[in-house]
């Protein structure tokens, strides 16, 4: 039975041994959040501090950091239904009575999909409402020492276009500046933020409602890469197995939803800024301070006996690359209907997701997976991607390791590697040296296999170069002086050593290859994270007829750079604090 609310969950956890309650007093400030980091790095449990000093609310966090806890959050059937939406979409054209009646269970389950009101004393979210000072006394937690302020990090912001019709259930990091006002993150290619814009340019405020809690299966939503015009709610709705319910908010404004535990209610005026962060986020660095639209808060309604429900994001792997790979899988059915061609699609939680994203593709003609690319690469959210990796063999997209090795095989450097500059950037990638501005890769290998490749390096020492390893077939990391000391060092490589490398289609100079050569995660964490694609990556090549035909080996400069943001390390006294206490929370 899928969770229909926060505390239905927790006691579910509460059951499958997979939940401990810490009743020790916690500061909100840093402290909680290093207790997380610790039990999420050790694939614990979800954790329900009970004590949290200056509120009398508790704080529920790692409710998503193991796949077992995801799945029992979800359930198989989300994705079981999605694979049969998709595979009714051919049985039923056209939709005659024998097809129909073939199909009345998915049609049974269809009909479930929506929401439903209900009355406003059958709804808990209306069990308490604070309107003086209304967000004092919320347990808004500090993850790291640098960040700007306390930060509201699972926030289900809800708007509608002003125009009215469609919705928006978008997750954007709040900001608390104080009892009355947060920062809005909404970043390039949100749909909140296209609402704003639509409200802005009419100047008007948006109203917007900011939900905590509720079903597992609205945080889901919230994050997940739908289509601009597909309804959150609806895709909460089809996750739960059931309407969702909605109530009407008593002091008016957006419906409200009757089974989460928070509803912050406010509005966003037109062409108000003020600055907001740093941040820590899950690109594993610090966002910097930029200048973001400002939330007025008017009232809170809350549950008698609400729960917070927060998060912590820092370096991968973190609660986001849990639900990330369940939203993929849930997904997964639908991009060949959305992008005819796209066979498989898989963007990864360890780079932050929009670094880097590889797709298996048709090719039934030549050049047909270089379309195939573009088209991934105009579609929603997709079209922030930063290096694209695409193929047409069967590979386990998953694998990293796996799908270079296909790639590299069959790369041809003279027609298979594009790099496109002056285009848009994920707002909390830096690489490209100007906020949402910076580059993208198209690399491709289709076909049958152009070489074998080396899994040894044998070519002798390296000019410059003080350690070498190899990552995978093909793919050789390399390891010298630093960026700050010898940025010209990658146009020096080459120029001394091509000759030796010529084996080696990749050639990814990092600042320590030993470190991260055994293990993805580092691997596509320090990489995708520290490279820019038209600044970054290097080649001895020859224009033809306006293409740029290069040559092996590509060598990409990962190493950390200068105006690159900080990489997130906990406070010192609080790494001791909580060595202290260890025992302390979890006494039973």
């Amino acid at each position: 039975m899928v969770p229909t609310n926060l505390r239905a969950f927790i006691e579910m956890l509460r059951r499958e041994n997979e939940l401990i309650e810490i009743s020790a007093p916690v500061d909100p400030n840093l402290e909680l959040a290093e207790i997380h980091r610790r039990v999420i790095d050790e694939q614990g449990p979800a954790l329900l501090f009970t004590n949290v000093q200056g509120s009398a609310f508790p704080v529920v966090t790692n409710l998503f950091g193991t796949t077992r806890r995801v799945d029992l959050a979800f359930g198989p059937k989300p994705e079981q239904f999605m694979k049969a939406v998709i595979n009714a979409t051919s049985t039923l054209m056209p939709p005659t009575p024998k097809a129909l009646w073939g199909e009345r269970g998915l049609i049974l389950d269809l009909m479930k999909v929506g929401t439903k009101n209900i009355q406003q004393n059958q709804a808990p979210i209306l069990g308490g409402l604070k309107k003086d000072n209304p967000l004092a006394g919320l347990p808004v937690l500090t993850s790291w020492q640098e960040d700007g302020g306390p930060f509201v990090t699972l926030p289900l912001v809800y708007t509608e276009h002003p125009d009215g019709g469609h919705h928006n259930l978008g997750m954007y990091r709040m900001q608390v500046y104080d009892d009355f006002t947060t920062g809005m993150h909404w970043q390039i290619h949100k749909g909140g933020g296209f609402h704003y814009h639509e409200a802005e340019k009419r100047n008007q405020a948006l109203p917007v409602t900011v939900f905590l809690g509720g079903p597992p299966a609205l945080i889901a939503s919230a994050i997940a890469p739908v289509p601009e015009h597909l309804p959150e709610l609806m895709l909460a709705s089809l996750i739960l197995g059931q309407k969702l319910p909605m109530v009407e908010n008593p002091h008016g404004g957006h419906r409200l939803v009757a089974e989460a535990e928070f509803a912050i209610c406010g509005s966003v005026p037109p062409h108000l800024r003020r600055p907001e962060g740093p941040f820590g986020d899950h690109f594993g660095y610090y966002s910097l301070i930029h200048d973001f639209p400002v939330f007025n808060v008017n009232h809170v309604w809350h549950r008698k006996d609400a729960i917070y429900p927060a998060t912590i994001v820092g370096k991968p792997r973190q609660e986001d690359y849990f639900l990330g790979e369940f939203l993929q899988r849930l997904l997964e059915p639908a991009f060949p209907m959305a992008m005819p061609g796209v066979k498989d699609l898989w963007t990864y939680a360890e780079t932050g997701f929009h670094p880097l994203a590889a797709a298996v593709v048709r090719e039934s003609y030549s050049r047909e997976a270089l379309g195939t690319a573009f088209r991934i690469l105009g579609e929603g959210q997709l079209s922030l991607t930063k290096f694209l990796i695409v193929t047409d063999r069967p590979t386990t997209l998953a694998n990293f390791s796996q799908l270079l090795e296909t790639v590299l095989e069959r790369f041809d450097p003279a027609r298979d590697l594009f790099i496109f500059n002056k285009t848009s950037h994920d707002t909390l990638d830096y690489t490209g040296g100007q906020l949402n501005h910076g580059s993208k890769a198209v690399l491709l290998g289709t076909g049958d296999p152009v070489r074998e490749l080396p899994r040894a390096y044998t070519g002798g020492e390296l000019p410059e170069i003080h350690d070498i390893a190899v990552h995978c077939g093909g793919c050789l990391l390399v390891s010298g002086a630093s960026y700050a000391a010898e940025p010209e060092l990658p146009q020096r490589l080459l120029a001394n050593a091509a000759s030796r490398l010529t084996q080696w289609p990749l050639v990814i100079l990092v600042d320590d290859a030993s470190d991260i050569a055994n293990d993805q995660t580092k691997f596509l964490w320090t990489v995708f994270t520290r490279f820019n694609p038209a600044s970054d990556m290097y080649a001895q090549s020859s224009v033809n007829r306006h293409h740029i035909a290069y040559e092996v080996p590509i060598v990409i400069d990962a190493r950390m750079k200068p105006g690159y943001p900080d990489e997130l390390f906990p406070r010192e006294d609080i790494v001791e604090l909580v060595d202290r206490r260890w025992k302390e929370y979890f006494a039973r």
